[in-house]
Order: structure tokens, then C-alpha cells, then sequence
């Protein structure tokens, strides 16, 4: 059997394969229709516009080219099925505009090419989906911020290594996660000014010799600057690439808090019970009430992680130059990617605004925890004037004595103490009963604790109110951004809409 008729006669002898279409072309296809369509309609207008201002085509050219462009039914291009008829959506709604202007639509090509279209679609599309996922980062971070101001005198322990370290408050950890957000929200936005570049002009590589304005077209598509130079212009990737670092290290950043929280909500921890609207139950054990938000905020973070991971996988050992690995074929990882991180940020807000808190079993909790003791030794520093060395091995030899005791921190007695310094130093300390109790205080712990970063309720509502401005700055900026990219838009809709009726 002629093994290459056999498939021949199962793929067709032309373009498009049979196979080629069901694994490439069609899957893009269908992605364009739902991602590209709208920027790309916003390119043939700005691309009219300048051509026109330049003198490029004549007013009447550039009139009946509007009519064509503004008479697409864009519904039905996204109704519509591939058939192979032509390679992709872009020569489809350039036959379509062909058709509706024979004899000038044509010149709507003049010196561009599908290599700036394409990148200049994908970072117009990637800028939209950039903003969405900050709207919602902003909206977790008003939300955390909400949260530790409730929780500002929340006492707490906090671990390190996994062991209980030292009293802190909820307060102080929930702005830990508000900063770890917060720089993932700087990330993003350098992300947004990296993307958010003008490509057009650069035409398939080398620009063109017609004299077309670089500058204009970044200005009508609400560009911020220009790829200055055009063979970076269409193969540079790297724009997508810091988008994908920039999502990835956010969705494993949020994973981290996540899984601290997963695992407070735990019967042992006892720490946050999850509102009702994120908690299911078991099908067949009564008592059960599964944090699954949490769970499914784990791993989907994980894959919003995984999809960036396959974006900067898929540009490694590519040639620098204009390829379908850094164009088609990535885009929709990035997409989902941003996708899920925007949902789970949503979700998270949710989720820890309507969480409740633990406040008495933490501080119980913290009273009895050998968490204070670093204060211990700290007093002994200031009542004895003993090197830190020395009030650490004292300190030391109390924790190890009252463990084997079976006491909690708030049972050591001074005589416990004063033991440890005779057999470690020779004689008793200068420390009051009363100095005693304070330095195992947790309360005490956390209100001398004021430096800049500190756990002090004090301390920690002046963090607060920093980032809320830090907050309102971000915003801002993101409500000036949509604006000046929905002005855009609009006057390009004003102008080709003006030009389709004159004339």
C-alpha cells in the first residue's frame, strides 16, 4: 500500500491538511474569534486614519473604506465556522472587506503586514487582560487591608520553620500578604508599561518606504510608546514573557498564604472558620465542614503557575525573529493564566472578608506557648546587664526544665529562674516577679514591638493607612489607563463613523 496516497486521500492534497486544521488552525481560528476580532477592527481604523492624514489615499478612498470597514457584521464573523477558505480570521475579514469595496479596500494593506498586526493585536488584547487582573488585585488588597484593621490587636503566634516562633497579630501577618501583593501588583503594572508599546510600522520586518506616522498610531490606539525598533517590533517576545513572570510569581505568592490559611482552618489550628458560602460538606460524615474554596484556590493557582511556566517554556530556544511559537500557538496560555490568577484574587477577597477569627483560642493559645520567652531574655539584658549570649543560656535552661516539668510559659516562676542563673552564672538575678510576668506577657511582647514593621496594633494601623494611599495611587492609575485606552477606542469609532456617512 502506498502508505503517503493513504494519507493523501485522508488529509487532502492541499492546503489546509485535514489534521493540520482540527490540531492548528481551527483552535485558533475559534481563539481569534472570541480574543482578536475587536483589536483588530481598532487597527484597520487607526491604520485608516493615519494613512489618510498622511496623504497616503484620498479622502474618497478613505471614505468608502470606512463604509466597508464600519459595514462588517463583526456577530457573524464570531458566529461563524472555520472552513479552511482562507488561512485565518485576518484574510477573512480582509475578503470580506474586499467585497464591500473592490476596488480601494485593498489599499487598507499599505505598508503594514499580518507580522506588526499580530503582535500589536496580542499586546492589545494582553494590556485588556492585564487590567482586569489588576482591577481585581486591587480589589484582594482593599479587602486584606479591611481585614487586618479589623485584627490589629489580634494576638497571635507566628512560626518560622514550622515551630512557633514569637507572638505577633493577625494584623501583622495579613500585611505581610498585603506587601507580597503589593509587589506582585508593582510586577504586573511594569508587565502593562513593557506590553502596552506600539509595534505598528514595522510592517513584516524593516518598516516601509510609504510614509506612514509611527507616532500617530500609537497615539490612536492608545499606545503609551512606540517599538522603536521594527525588528524588535516583531520579534521580540519578551513582553509576553514578562507577563508570564510576572502572573507566575503572583499565583505562587498567593499559593503560599493560601496554604497557611488552608491549614489554620484545621480542628488542631483552630485559627479561621470559613463562611458558609465557601464551605461544603462531607456525603457522609456529618460533623464535616471542607474550606474547599480554599483547596480549589491551592490548585488552581497552581495551574494559572503551570500555564505561565508553559509561556516562557515555549519561548525557550526559539530563533529572535517573527514565529508562530511566540504568537498563536502561547497567547491562550498567557490568557488563562491571567485568567484564573483574576479569579482566584476575586475569590480570595471574598473568602478572607467573610472568614471568622479565632480570637480567643489564639490568644489562650499564645499565653501558654514558650513564644514569649525571647522577651524573657531580653528583660534579663535590661534588669541584669547580662550579655545577650548569657541571658539566652539561662533562658535556654528554664524552657528545657519546665517542658521536662510539664509546665506552660505562663507557669515559670521566678524560682524556676533563678535556679538556671545560679547554675549557670553563680548567683541570682536582679529580676522582680512582676518584670517576670510582663516579659511572658504575649500582649506585652507584641505593644513593645513599635519599630517601623512591627507588630504594635499602633504600628501596624500607620502600615495600614500607608498602603490604603499606596492603594488609592494604584487605582488611580488603573481608572486613567482604561480611560485613555477607552478614549482611544472611541475616537476611533467617531472618526471612521463620520467618514462612513460623508461623502
Amino acid at each position: 500500500m502506498d502508505y503517503k496516497a493513504l494519507i493523501f486521500g485522508q488529509e487532502g492534497t492541499g492546503f489546509p491538511g485535514k489534521t493540520y486544521v482540527e490540531a492548528v488552525l481551527e483552535p485558533a481560528f475559534n481563539e481569534a474569534k472570541n480574543h482578536l476580532l475587536d483589536p483588530m477592527m481598532a487597527i484597520n481604523k487607526a491604520h485608516l486614519i493615519m494613512l489618510r492624514e498622511q496623504e497616503l489615499i484620498t479622502d474618497d478612498e478613505a471614505k468608502r473604506i470606512a463604509r466597508a470597514l464600519n459595514g462588517l457584521d463583526l456577530e457573524e464573523l464570531r458566529r461563524s465556522a472555520y472552513t479552511g477558505q482562507f488561512e485565518d480570521l485576518f484574510f477573512q475579514v480582509e475578503s470580506r472587506l474586499l467585497e464591500l469595496a473592490p476596488d480601494v479596500a485593498g489599499n487598507l494593506h499599505l505598508a503594514r503586514s499580518r507580522n506588526d498586526m499580530g503582535i500589536t493585536i496580542y499586546r492589545m488584547v494582553l494590556r485588556e487582560k492585564l487590567l482586569v487582573t489588576l482591577a481585581s488585585a486591587l480589589y484582594l488588597k482593599e479587602h486584606l487591608l479591611l481585614f487586618a484593621e479589623e485584627h490589629a490587636e489580634t494576638i497571635m503566634i507566628g512560626y518560622t520553620h514550622t515551630q512557633q516562633a514569637q507572638p505577633t497579630t493577625m494584623a501583622h501577618y495579613i500585611l505581610a500578604a498585603t506587601d507580597l501583593l503589593g509587589r506582585d501588583i508593582q510586577r504586573l503594572r511594569q508587565a502593562y508599561r513593557t506590553c502596552n508599546r506600539n509595534p505598528m510600522g514595522a510592517a513584516a520586518l524593516t518598516t516601509s518606504g510609504f510614509s506612514i506616522s509611527r507616532n500617530r498610531m500609537t497615539e490612536l490606539l492608545g499606545f503609551d510608546e512606540l517599538v522603536e525598533n521594527s525588528y524588535d517590533a516583531v520579534c521580540g517576545a519578551d513582553y509576553l514573557g514578562e507577563v508570564a513572570t510576572a502572573v507566575q510569581l503572583a499565583a505562587i505568592n498567593m499559593g503560599r498564604v493560601v496554604q497557611d490559611m488552608l491549614q489554620w482552618c484545621t480542628q488542631e489550628f483552630g485559627v479561621l472558620k470559613v463562611a458558609p458560602p465557601y464551605v461544603q460538606i462531607s456525603s457522609i460524615m456529618p460533623q464535616k465542614r471542607n474550606p474547599v474554596s480554599f483547596e480549589h484556590m491551592r490548585s488552581l493557582l497552581s495551574s494559572s503557575a503551570g500555564n505561565a511556566t508553559t509561556v516562557l517554556t515555549m519561548m525557550h530556544n526559539t530563533p529572535f525573529g517573527d514565529i508562530v511559537d511566540t504568537e498563536d500557538d502561547m497567547q491562550p496560555y498567557a490568557w488563562r493564566s491571567m485568567s484564573v490568577l483574576e479569579q482566584m484574587y476575586r475569590l480570595m477577597a471574598c473568602v478572607v472578608g467573610t472568614m471568622e477569627v479565632n480570637k480567643d483560642g489564639l490568644l489562650e493559645r499564645a499565653y501558654g506557648s514558650f513564644a514569649t520567652v525571647t522577651e524573657l531574655a531580653d528583660t534579663l539584658v535590661r534588669t541584669d546587664r547580662l550579655s545577650f549570649r548569657n541571658s539566652h543560656h539561662i533562658v535556654s535552661r528554664v524552657v528545657k526544665e519546665a517542658s521536662q516539668a510539664g509546665l506552660a510559659a505562663n507557669q515559670i516562676s521566678l524560682e524556676l529562674v533563678n535556679r538556671a542563673a545560679k547554675d549557670l552564672l553563680g548567683k541570682e538575678l536582679l529580676i522582680t516577679e512582676e518584670e517576670l510576668r510582663q516579659a511572658l506577657d504575649p500582649v506585652h511582647f507584641v505593644r513593645i514591638r513599635s519599630l517601623p514593621g512591627g507588630p504594635n496594633p499602633d504600628e501596624s494601623r500607620r502600615g495600614i493607612a500607608a498602603r490604603r494611599s499606596s492603594l488609592q495611587e494604584e487605582a488611580a492609575w488603573l481608572n486613567q489607563s482604561r480611560q485613555k485606552i477607552a478614549d482611544a477606542m472611541q475616537l476611533l469609532d467617531q472618526i471612521t463613523a463620520e467618514w462612513s456617512v460623508g461623502g
